[in-house]
């Protein structure tokens, strides 16, 4: 028996954008609680992105996230025994917060830079369509088609 689902919390926008994405942003990279920290590393990650492209910086992050958003997920389902990758759609919101996440993951692994310059990087390639987050995309994607015979098992 499952219990209630839980409910959305509320993202604050952040202040100077007053964006509820780029808040979730704040939040995903915030480590330990330190919210102006990661308000910093984003502000000045979107003032080298605007040096690099000469374009509105939230503008150039909206595109990338909607470069990398995924459409189309696999997820397991045990069917008699056998466990199946079952594709799925992805609700937008989900797929935006998996974007996120994504882009902050591929920018921590990068070394020997700030993190304010690895993010800002990681931005503009996802906006050109290339680099690890557009990658790992295309790798779900294909996931999901390969396993496309077992698209009548969602329920």
């Amino acid at each position: 028996m499952r219990r209630r689902r839980a409910p959305k919390r509320k993202i604050n926008p952040d202040p100077k954008y007053n964006s509820t994405v780029i808040g979730n942003l704040v939040n995903t990279i915030m480590t330990s609680g330190k919210k102006s920290v990661a308000q910093k590393i984003i502000y000045n990650a979107f003032d080298i992105v605007q040096e690099k492209l000469k374009e509105d910086p939230v503008k150039v992050f909206y595109a990338a996230l909607d470069n990398v958003r995924p459409r189309m997920s696999v997820k397991p389902r045990r069917i008699g025994g056998a466990t199946y990758q079952v594709p799925l759609e992805v609700p937008k919101d989900k797929g935006m917060t998996m974007a996120i996440r994504w882009i902050k993951d591929f920018s921590l692994k990068k070394k020997g830079k700030p993190m304010k310059v690895k993010l800002a990087e990681e931005i503009v390639s996802a906006y050109k369509k290339e680099g690890s987050a557009i990658k790992k995309r295309d790798d779900t994607h294909k996931m999901a088609e390969a396993n496309r015979a077992f698209a009548h098992f969602r329920y």
